[in-house]
């Protein structure tokens, strides 16, 4: 079964996440979610990201705010996929943990989404997944045909509105 790990920076980056925990189980996928700090507990990060082949993670999600150093960490200790997600900070709505994700050093690289991305850090984490497991290929395309008949409903909706006017 695929597995993916989510970190959150804090606790407060929860309700972020609620919706990534979500996609990645309607599509089957195992989850591995903790809360790992980058300079608050930065060796039990370094250890996480050390040991996460052999805990069988595939993709690690790790969601930070502020200066979001988070996602570099992981990545600097780890060859599976990272993927970033900037999480709207208090101070700079986010902008500031966007940067920080997304300037990364040569050489770490960082898969990054857009702050409060959780939908689309899920999607890419299974995109990624969909390359060894095929049967995820065929689950995202169901997915993607689903979005798209939902924008036709709300076509459908507006234009029976628009008649009324």
């Amino acid at each position: 079964m695929p597995k993916v790990a989510i970190i959150l920076g804090s606790k407060s980056d929860l309700p972020v996440i609620i919706e990534t925990i979500k996609i990645l189980k309607h599509f089957q996928i195992d989850i591995d979610v903790q809360v790992l700090s980058a300079h608050r507990t930065s060796e039990k990060a370094n250890a996480f990201a050390k040991n996460a082949e052999q805990e069988n993670i595939e993709v690690i999600i790790a969601a930070a705010g502020k200066a979001a150093h988070l996602p570099g960490v992981i990545a600097a200790s780890t060859v599976i996929p990272v993927i970033g997600l900037p999480v709207k900070s208090s101070t700079l709505d986010g902008i500031d943990s966007l940067l920080s994700i997304v300037q990364m050093p040569a050489g770490i690289p960082v898969a990054t989404v857009a702050i409060n991305g959780s939908e689309n850090a899920a999607l890419l984490a299974i995109q990624i997944l969909s390359l060894r497991y095929p049967e995820l290929v065929k689950a995202l395309k169901e997915y993607k045909i689903k979005l798209g008949n939902d924008v036709y409903e709300q076509n459908l909706y507006v234009q029976k509105e628009l008649e009324k006017l």
